[in-house]
């Protein structure tokens, strides 16, 4: 089958397969900052809740690609029971649309989401993250 053909069977990853490279791309990034993570969850849905469009005000749920929910380090404390675990919500549909939209790798973009919603749980700066960022894809090049 030659380069032509390829893309005939070509199409967007599923949410399975999603969650597969999120784990991936998660396992990538730097031990350290993994660590820090503790047990987040990482979920993947084709798009956001009403409820979080509605919280965020948001004008459509493709304006979100992902959410962290929880209570992020600078705020944790001791542990309360019955606390549900910390946990990233990826946006399989509006990540798509995001792809689609400009000339970056999907691997790139989930990482890039992923990074900075755990950034905001960690409390790191825009600085940090980038910096984070660069060496993910300094590992991945």
């Amino acid at each position: 089958m030659g380069p032509a053909r390829e893309w005939t069977s070509a199409r967007a990853p599923t949410i399975a397969e999603f969650e597969a490279m999120a784990d991936q791309v998660f396992a990538g990034l730097d031990a350290t900052f993994r660590a820090a993570c503790g047990n987040v969850v990482i979920v993947v849905e084709d798009f956001p809740t009403d409820g979080v469009v509605a919280e965020m005000e948001l004008e459509s749920e493709f304006d979100i690609l992902g959410l962290f929910q929880g209570v992020g380090q600078a705020q944790a404390g001791e542990a309360h029971t019955g606390q549900m675990p910390n946990m990233i919500w990826l946006y399989r549909r509006p990540i798509l649309d995001y792809w689609a939209e400009f000339d970056e790798s999907l691997g790139h973009i989930i990482a890039h989401v992923l990074i900075h919603e755990i950034g905001h749980q960690m409390g790191l700066s825009d600085e940090d993250m980038e910096r984070i960022e660069a060496a993910a894809e300094g590992e991945a090049g």
